[in-house]
C-alpha cells in the first residue's frame, strides 16, 4: 500500500524544461488589406502575397519520410477574420472518398484537410477547424494535448471546391469564434492531410505515428506580424421555440401537447474567458443513445450528448478516471426539468484556466423530489512545459428541502459533496502522461472511507507500450453527481505491449502483443476480481485491422447477481466462479464504399456455464449523399436451472441523409429483446443559416411480445444565432 501512494511522488520527477518539439517549423502570417472571397479558388492577390506551408511528412503508414500526396497550405488575416486555404493535391484522378456530409465526419472514414491551433502556445488547450472533401464542416475545442470535442459548435464559413487534379479548401475563422489572449504573437499551429485511397496520413510538423495529428506537443509555430486584433463585443443570443406532442400508451393517458420557449447567451468577458448562461433549456433533438445489451454487474455508462454541458466539458468532465468520475453531468436533468443554468469557463492566462457551473432543476410533486441546486468549480494551473494540476470541487443541494418530513415519498438526500485535487501529466514529447488524484465525500451522517486515491503511468513509444495503473476507493465514497458505479476496492492494472514493424514493402504494417492484467481487492488485500488478457493485433498496410485474443477471468461475488440481467433468479453473494475465453475482431479497410467490421467471443461464464456473442458491423455509402449501417450483437447464454439457455438480439439499423452540407436525416431503429422493446428514432435537421437550425424528431417505442406501442413523441424545434 505504501508503494501505490509513493507512486505520484515519482510523478513530480518526470518533467524537462526543454524547447517545443517543432518549434523550427514556422509559418509567418502577416495581414491583408485585400477582398478574399471564401470560393475555392486560389486567385486572390492576398493568396499569392502569403506564405506557404508544405512539404509535409508522412504520419502513417509509416513515419519514416515526407508524403506522397502533396498539400500545400496558406494563412492571412485582417480585422475580423483569420483566412486560410489549403491546396489538397491528387496523386491520380480518383473520386474523392467520403462518408457524408455531415458535420463533424468520422475522422479515418474521410477524405479531409484538418488543422489545429494552440493561441496559447502551451500544448494543452486550443480549436480545430477543417473539412472533408465533400465540403462537410469539421470544428472542436482540443483538450489534454490533443483530444477533440466535436461537440463545440461555432459560427465560421469555408468552401471546398474539386478539380481533376486537387481539392482546394477555403475558410474564413471570426476572430469571435475562438479565444486568445491579448498580445500574444505566436500561436502552435499545425495541419493535417488524410488520403483514403493512398492509405496516408500526413503533417506539416512531423509526427511519431503512435501519436494522432492532434497532438499539440508537436505543433509548429504561427507567428504573427502584429498582435492579433481584439475581438471586441462577443455577445450571442440563441433562443428556441419548441411545439410538440406526445401520446403515453403504457399509462393510457390522453396525449399531452408541448409549446416551449428558452434561450442560451453567450457572453465574451474576455478574448478568452466565456460566460455561458441557459434559461428553460431544451434537449429533445439530441440523438438517442445506442443500446447495448447488459451482462454487467454495475451501472452502465452512457455518455453526454446535451450541447450545454459539452462545451470546455474538460475542465469538468475529464476530472478521474473512466470509473471514478467526482462529476458526471448526465446527474443534472435527466428526467427532470432545469430551470436555468450558467457556466464561466476558459483561460485566465497562459497558466490558468476556470470553469464554474451553476444548475437549478425543478422539485417534482409526484415523486416529493425537491428542487436542487449543482454546483461545479474547476481550477487549472499549468506545471512545467505541458502539465497541470487541477483542484474540483462539486456541491449538490436539495433547496428548502427536509428529509422524512412526507413519510408516503422517498427520502432524497440533504446534500452530497466533493473535494479533489489531481495531477495531470504530459512530457514534453507525450511519452510519458498519467494522473495522480486524491479525492474526498461530504455526505450527512458519512465521515470515514469516504476517501479515493488513484494513479497512473503511460509510457507510449513506437514498439513498446508500458502502463500501470491503481485505483483505491473507500467504503463509504459517494459520489452523487459523479460516475463512481463501484467502491469499497483496490484495483491494480499492468499493462505491457510491443509492436514488430516488418518490411516496408509488405501487406502488414505493424503486429504485436498486448499483456494486460486486472485485478481487484477489498480493504484487507483479499483478491475479489481478476482479469488476465493477451491480444494480438495486426494492422495492415491497406488501413484494416485484425485481432485475436484470449482472457481468464474470476470473480467472487460480492452481492447477488442475475447473470443474464432476465429476472430469472441470482448467483449468491460469496460464490465464486472462474472461466477461460477467446475472440477475435476484424475491422475492413476504409477505401471500399462497402465497409465492414465483426468481432467473436466464445468461452467460459458464470456458474460454469459458456457464452457466445457475436457482433458484426456493415456499412455502405452512396457518397456523399447516403450513408446506411446495420449493426447486430447475438449472444447465447448456456447455464444450469433456472437460467437455461437465454438468447439475446439487439439490432440496429441506421440510415443517414445528406442532400447538402446543411440538411441532414437520420433513421435509427433499434430492436432490443433483452428489454422487449424496439426504438424508432427519426430527425431532420436544417442549417438554414451558421449555427441556427430547425429540427424535427419523431420518436416510438414499441413492446416486441406482443408488438404494441408503449409512446410517440413529435417534436419541431426551431433555433437561431443572433450575434449582437
Amino acid at each position: 500500500m505504501k508503494h501505490l501512494l509513493l507512486l505520484p511522488l515519482c510523478f513530480l520527477t518526470i518533467f524537462v524544461f526543454a524547447q517545443k518539439k517543432n518549434s523550427g517549423y514556422q509559418l509567418h502570417i502577416h495581414k491583408t488589406s485585400l477582398p478574399i472571397k471564401i470560393d475555392g479558388e486560389l486567385n486572390e492577390q492576398a493568396w499569392k502575397d502569403a506564405a506557404v506551408a508544405d512539404n509535409f511528412f508522412m504520419v502513417l503508414p509509416m513515419d519514416t519520410s515526407h508524403a506522397k500526396v502533396k498539400t500545400s497550405v496558406r494563412m492571412t488575416y485582417d480585422a475580423q477574420n483569420i483566412y486560410i486555404i489549403a491546396v489538397c493535391y491528387l496523386t491520380k484522378q480518383a473520386p474523392y472518398m467520403v462518408e457524408s456530409l455531415r458535420r463533424d465526419f468520422s475522422f479515418g472514414k474521410n477524405d479531409n484537410f484538418i488543422f489545429f491551433i494552440d493561441p496559447f502556445d502551451d500544448r494543452t488547450n486550443g480549436f480545430t477547424f477543417g473539412a472533408n472533401a465533400a465540403g462537410a464542416q469539421w470544428d472542436g475545442s482540443l483538450y489534454s494535448g490533443g483530444s477533440a470535442d466535436l461537440s463545440w459548435d461555432n459560427k465560421w464559413i469555408s468552401v471546398v471546391k474539386n478539380y481533376p487534379d486537387k481539392w482546394i479548401f477555403e475558410a474564413a475563422i471570426p476572430f469571435k469564434t475562438i479565444r486568445y489572449k491579448k498580445g500574444i504573437t505566436q500561436w502552435g499551429i499545425n495541419f493535417s492531410r488524410l488520403d483514403i485511397k493512398e492509405a496516408e496520413k500526413s503533417s506539416w510538423t512531423p509526427i511519431p505515428r503512435q501519436f494522432p495529428t492532434a497532438s499539440l506537443a508537436y505543433t509548429g509555430t504561427l507567428i504573427w506580424d502584429e498582435a492579433p486584433p481584439e475581438a471586441g463585443a462577443n455577445i450571442s443570443v440563441i433562443p428556441y421555440v419548441l411545439g410538440g406532442l406526445t401520446k403515453d400508451y403504457d399509462a393510457k393517458k390522453p396525449t399531452t401537447y408541448r409549446k416551449d420557449i428558452g434561450a442560451d447567451a453567450k457572453i465574451a468577458l474576455s478574448s478568452s474567458l466565456n460566460l455561458d448562461l441557459t434559461v428553460n433549456p431544451d434537449f429533445s433533438q439530441v440523438e438517442v443513445d445506442k443500446q447495448v445489451t447488459n451482462l454487467d454487474r454495475y451501472e452502465l455508462f452512457f455518455p453526454e450528448k446535451r450541447q450545454f454541458f459539452l462545451e470546455n466539458a474538460d475542465l469538468f468532465a475529464n476530472f478521474g478516471y473512466t470509473n471514478i468520475r467526482p462529476f458526471f453531468s448526465r446527474r443534472i436533468g435527466l428526467g427532470v426539468p432545469i430551470s436555468y443554468g450558467a457556466r464561466l469557463s476558459g483561460s485566465i492566462d497562459k497558466n490558468w484556466r476556470i470553469g464554474v457551473m451553476d444548475m437549478k432543476t425543478k422539485s417534482q410533486d409526484a415523486t416529493g423530489l425537491p428542487a436542487q441546486n449543482f454546483t461545479v468549480l474547476a481550477l487549472q494551473r499549468r506545471l512545467f512545459a505541458r502539465s497541470n494540476i487541477r483542484f474540483m470541487f462539486v456541491n449538490k443541494q436539495s433547496v428548502n428541502y427536509q428529509p422524512g418530513k412526507d413519510s408516503t415519498k422517498p427520502v432524497y438526500s440533504l446534500y452530497n459533496r466533493n473535494l479533489g485535487i489531481e495531477y495531470n501529466l504530459a512530457s514534453v514529447n507525450n511519452a510519458f502522461t498519467g494522473k495522480a488524484m486524491m479525492l474526498k465525500s461530504f455526505s450527512p451522517g458519512k465521515s470515514t472511507g469516504d476517501f479515493v486515491h488513484a494513479a497512473n503511468l503511460l509510457y507510449t513509444g513506437k514498439k513498446w507500450m508500458l502502463a500501470w495503473q491503481h485505483e483505491i476507493v473507500g467504503k463509504s465514497y459517494n459520489a452523487e453527481v459523479g460516475y463512481v458505479p463501484r467502491n469499497n476496492y483496490i484495483k491494480i492494472n499492468p499493462q505491457i505491449g510491443y509492436n514488430f514493424f516488418p518490411n516496408r514493402k509488405g501487406k502488414v504494417l505493424s503486429h504485436g502483443p498486448l499483456l494486460s492484467s486486472t485485478y481487484f481487492f477489498n480493504t484487507k488485500f483479499h483478491q475479489t476480481d481478476n482479469e488476465t488478457y493477451l491480444d494480438y493485433k495486426i494492422s495492415l498496410r491497406n488501413q484494416s485491422v485484425f485481432d485475436a485474443w484470449v482472457a481468464h477471468d474470476y470473480v467472487e461475488l460480492l452481492k447477488p447477481f442475475d447473470p443474464t440481467n432476465s429476472g430469472k433468479d441470482s448467483l449468491q453473494t460469496g460464490s465464486k466462479h472462474s472461466w477461460d475465453a477467446w475472440g477475435t475482431s476484424y475491422t475492413s479497410k476504409p477505401q471500399k464504399l462497402f465497409t465492414y467490421a465483426f468481432s467473436t467471443r466464445y468461452g467460459g461464464y458464470y456458474a460454469n456455464g459458456t457464452r457466445l456473442n457475436l457482433t458484426t458491423d456493415l456499412g455502405y455509402r452512396f457518397q456523399p449523399f447516403v450513408n446506411i449501417t446495420l449493426s447486430t450483437s447475438y449472444n447465447r447464454i448456456a447455464l444450469p436451472k433456472p437460467w437455461g439457455v437465454t438468447n439475446f438480439w439487439l439490432i440496429g439499423p441506421r440510415i443517414d441523409v445528406t442532400l447538402t452540407n446543411t440538411f441532414f436525416f437520420t433513421a435509427f431503429v433499434q430492436y432490443n429483446n433483452q428489454q422487449k422493446n424496439v426504438n424508432v428514432n427519426t430527425r431532420l435537421q436544417w442549417r438554414y443559416k451558421p449555427a441556427s437550425d430547425f429540427y424535427i424528431v419523431y420518436t416510438d417505442n414499441y413492446y416486441t411480445a406482443p408488438l404494441f406501442i408503449r409512446n410517440r413523441a413529435l417534436v419541431l424545434k426551431f433555433t437561431y444565432w443572433w450575434s449582437m
